[in-house]
C-alpha cells in the first residue's frame, strides 16, 4: 500500500488518504502532451524583466474579488487530478468534489463547508449516506482539504500572490511572474516538506494569470517543479460563473460522524 504523490491541491491531502486506503496511486504515467496552460488563460513561462508595481496591484485586486461574490472553480494537476467546486465567501459556504484517477482506480472525495464546520466524504473512511466532520483546529498547515473556514478559495490565490517576486502585465487581461514558495508553505496544499524537496527551485516558480472583462481573476497556472525525477505537472485553476447560486447546507445530525484519529494522523495532524 502506498500513498499517492499528489502535489499542488489542498484537497489532495484527503485524496492521498483515500488512495492509500485503496492501495492505489494517482501518479500514473506522465503524458508528454499534458501540462499545457488552462483553457482561457495565458501560457505559462518564466518571468523576465523588471517587476511592475501597478501590475502587482491589479492582480492582487483581481484575486481579492474572490472574497466578494460567489464563483465556480476548476482545479487540475496533471492528468490524474481534477477538482470542481462552487464557493460563496459572502455566506461562508462551499462545495467541492475531487476526482483522483490512477492506473487501476478512480477515487472521489467530496467536501462541504458551512460556516465554521467542514465535512468530507472519503471512500474507505466515511460510511455511505453520511458525512465525516473534521475538527479544523486539528488539521496541519497545508492539509486544508480544499475548503476551510476563512479560506473559501481552494488555491488560496490571494495569499499565494503575496509570495510573488515579480509581476508583469502581458496584455490587458493577462499577467506573468514568479513565486517564492518558500514564503507560501501551507498554501494550495504546498507543505514545507514539498518545498524542501524542491530546494532552490521553490524560490523561482513561474506563474501566469488571466482576468475577465470585469477585472476578476479567471485563470491561474503555476509551473510547479518536478519531484523525484517525475515530469512536472502544472497546477491550473479556472474561475468562472461569478454570481452563481451555491447550494450548500449542513447535513442532518443523524448523517454526521466525527472524524477518527486515524484520519488526522494520515493528514499529518
Amino acid at each position: 500500500m502506498r500513498t499517492a504523490r499528489i502535489g499542488g491541491l489542498g484537497l489532495a491531502s484527503v485524496a492521498a488518504v483515500a488512495l492509500a486506503v485503496g492501495g492505489c496511486s494517482a501518479d500514473g504515467d506522465a503524458d508528454p502532451g499534458a501540462g499545457g496552460p488552462a483553457s482561457g488563460g495565458p501560457s505559462a513561462s518564466a518571468s523576465v524583466g523588471a517587476a511592475d508595481p501597478a501590475a502587482a496591484s491589479a492582480l492582487a485586486s483581481a484575486a481579492a474579488k474572490l472574497g466578494t461574490e460567489s464563483f465556480k472553480v476548476t482545479v487540475t494537476s496533471g492528468p490524474g487530478l481534477k477538482m470542481n467546486g462552487a464557493m460563496d465567501a459572502t455566506k461562508g459556504i462551499g462545495t467541492a468534489t475531487l476526482t483522483a484517477t490512477g492506473p487501476n482506480t478512480e477515487i472521489e472525495v467530496k467536501t462541504l463547508l458551512v460556516d465554521k464546520d467542514l465535512y468530507v466524504q472519503v471512500p474507505g473512511i466515511t460510511k455511505a449516506g453520511t458525512w465525516t466532520h473534521l475538527d479544523v483546529s486539528r488539521l496541519p498547515e497545508g492539509a486544508n482539504v480544499g475548503l476551510r473556514p476563512g479560506q473559501i478559495d481552494p488555491a488560496n490565490t490571494a495569499q499565494l500572490l503575496s509570495s510573488t517576486t515579480d509581476v508583469q502585465q502581458v496584455d490587458s487581461r493577462s499577467y506573468k511572474g514568479t513565486l517564492d514558495l518558500t514564503k507560501a508553505a501551507g498554501v494550495a496544499g504546498v507543505d514545507q516538506k514539498m518545498v524542501s524537496t524542491w530546494g532552490a527551485q521553490a524560490q523561482n516558480v513561474p506563474f501566469t494569470a488571466g482576468v475577465d472583462d470585469q477585472g476578476r481573476l479567471s485563470a491561474l497556472t503555476i509551473q510547479l517543479p518536478a519531484v523525484n525525477g517525475q515530469q512536472a505537472q502544472p497546477l491550473e485553476v479556472l474561475y468562472t460563473d461569478y454570481g452563481t447560486t451555491v447550494d450548500a447546507q449542513r447535513p442532518p445530525a443523524n448523517q454526521i460522524t466525527e472524524a477518527p484519529d486515524s484520519l488526522y494522523n494520515s493528514l499529518g495532524g
